[in-house]
């Protein structure tokens, strides 16, 4: 997996790109747009690879997140470690 300065999270699967969006909103909020997996690789726990990397990586850098990808906000929800994350 890699992270790039273009603002996401992304893997490459078969030539094509899956990612997980996100921009600052200031120096410790990252906010969560959009995630998108390719229609022929959903279904595999791709996007919650993604998800639980950039929320590993928003955890290990003290910021806070604000989800605005539905993904996002469900995988939050369903794993409770992560939403001491949630910007308040």
């Amino acid at each position: 997996m890699e992270i790039q300065n273009t603002g996401k999270f992304r893997l490459i699967i078969e030539g094509e790109e899956a990612v997980c969006e996100y921009y600052f909103k200031d120096h410790q909020t990252m906010v969560f747009p959009h995630t998108f997996v390719p229609p022929a690789h959903r279904g595999r726990g791709i996007a919650s690879k993604l998800i639980k990397a950039a929320m590993e990586f928003a955890k290990a850098n003290n910021f806070v997140i604000v989800p605005l990808c539905s993904a996002v906000v469900a995988y939050v929800q369903r794993h409770p470690e992560y939403q001491i994350l949630l910007k308040k």
